[in-house]
């Protein structure tokens, strides 16, 4: 048991490190005017927004990052699932293309790329993977 402790525990502080890293990164793209940016990370869901449904659909919610930057997140979903049941507290783990805007930025391609040609990106939400 004190084994499984030790390494429970170092495995939340390396978390804990690679999220600070990732919400860095975020931060300096942001700060930076920096856009196509391949980048991982965690936020908590702040507001929930409707589906874009002009064109390919999206689901549409914000997050706010540990270090309070705000992102909004398109998630594809003629592509990949919808996230069902999501709400506002909710944690989400993402790993997609970072694209500039003034309100913080949105986080977009988390979804496989049927083609091949970009990075397959993912929204994870309760243990599930939507890619």
């Amino acid at each position: 048991m004190k084994r499984f402790l030790v390494i429970l525990v170092a495995t939340l502080c390396l978390i804990s490190v690679g999220s600070k890293a990732n919400d860095h990164k975020l931060k300096q793209a942001y700060e930076n005017h920096q856009s196509d940016l391949q980048v991982q990370g965690t936020g908590t869901v702040i507001r929930l927004l409707p589906d874009d449904n002009d064109g390919s659909r999206h689901q549409k919610f914000i997050i706010r990052l540990n270090s309070q930057q705000t992102l909004l997140v398109a998630h594809n979903i003629d592509l990949a699932p919808r996230i069902p049941n999501l709400r506002v507290g909710d944690r989400v783990q993402f790993y997609g293309e970072y694209e500039w805007n003034k309100k913080g930025g949105v986080m977009h391609w988390t979804h496989h790329d049927p083609n091949n040609r970009h990075p397959h990106g993912w929204l994870k939400h309760n243990g599930k993977k939507y890619e």
